[in-house]
């Protein structure tokens, strides 16, 4: 894609205003400037909305905050409410609790291929660097090599080559359908291509597998997946794991797909245009 098209970073969240706060900090000291955020908030308290809209207000790039009511953990909706607000032709689905390195924007945009979507990669940091990173008294970004290395062999984090970087080439493409290492926390496409499959299907409740879903009908749809290890690593916040409660169901529902070839969600996108249980703030 060329230097000048918009990007829409969509990014969920909820009740982590903190974490948020960290992610937007992370977003104004991108190299690469041509972008937007469309904040999509799964429901939080007035407390932490209040706090993310505060947040909003005081960066220097465009934000539109989208607030539905917390009815449970529904990541498709919500990710759908925030594509359906995006302005970008081509969209970064980001988490809210995931910090993005200085170059995120710029390498998904080198990345960036028609037929194809980019699966993301992340560095999980462990309770007490999260602590560290929350109460402003460690950084994450523009760190050196081997102070990741430090932090590797401490037990930090899950990861010291984060801040390799290997361009683009052909061991990133993988054409088949591969239910491993699939990361809706840090993934971006061509918003025509998240239209073609009605985005995700908000059947899927509960945590767990929504994503492998989505990727399968990308697949589906004749997308191939291109891998951003070495490129797009995201710094993940540590946190308490959601009940698991809907994974086995979830996960059944996407093995009885795989030889289906469904490509477009049963509810997704197309029907949450005509959602109006919803709340806009937007900073331009």
């Amino acid at each position: 894609m060329t230097p000048k098209e918009l990007i829409s970073i969509v990014i969920t969240t909820y009740n982590r205003s903190d974490a948020l706060a960290q992610v937007l900090a992370a977003l104004e000291q991108q190299s690469d400037r041509r972008f937007e955020v469309v904040v999509a908030d799964d429901g939080s308290s007035q407390e932490h909305l209040s706090h993310a809209i505060s947040i909003q207000r005081a960066v220097s790039f465009p934000v539109t905050y989208v607030w539905h009511p917390d009815v449970g953990f529904t990541a498709s909706k919500v990710r759908n409410l925030g594509v359906a607000r995006a302005a970008g032709t081509y969209v970064i689905l980001l988490d809210g609790d995931c910090v993005p390195e200085v170059d995120f924007v710029a390498r998904h945009r080198m990345l960036a291929e028609r037929g194809c979507f980019v699966n993301g990669s992340r560095v999980l940091l462990n309770k007490h660097l999260t602590a560290l990173v929350l109460a402003g008294k460690a950084e994450l970004l523009n760190q050196s090599m081997w102070q990741w290395v430090a932090r590797k062999l401490k037990g930090e984090s899950s990861k010291w080559g984060g801040k390799l970087r290997l361009p683009d080439m052909f061991l990133r493409r993988q054409a088949a359908f591969k239910w491993k290492g699939i990361r809706s926390c840090n993934m971006s496409l061509h918003k025509a291509d998240y239209i073609a499959v009605n985005g995700f299907d908000e059947t899927f409740v509960g945590w767990g597998h929504e994503d492998a879903d989505f990727v399968l009908r990308l697949h589906n749809a004749g997308l191939n997946r291109k891998n951003g290890f070495f490129s797009t690593e995201v710094y993940h916040l540590w946190h308490r794991e959601s009940s698991r409660d809907m994974e086995n169901v979830n996960a059944q529902r996407v093995r009885e797909r795989i030889s289906s070839g469904q490509i477009e969600a049963t509810i997704g996108y197309q029907q949450t245009l005509g959602f109006d249980e919803v709340q806009v703030f937007t900073q331009r």
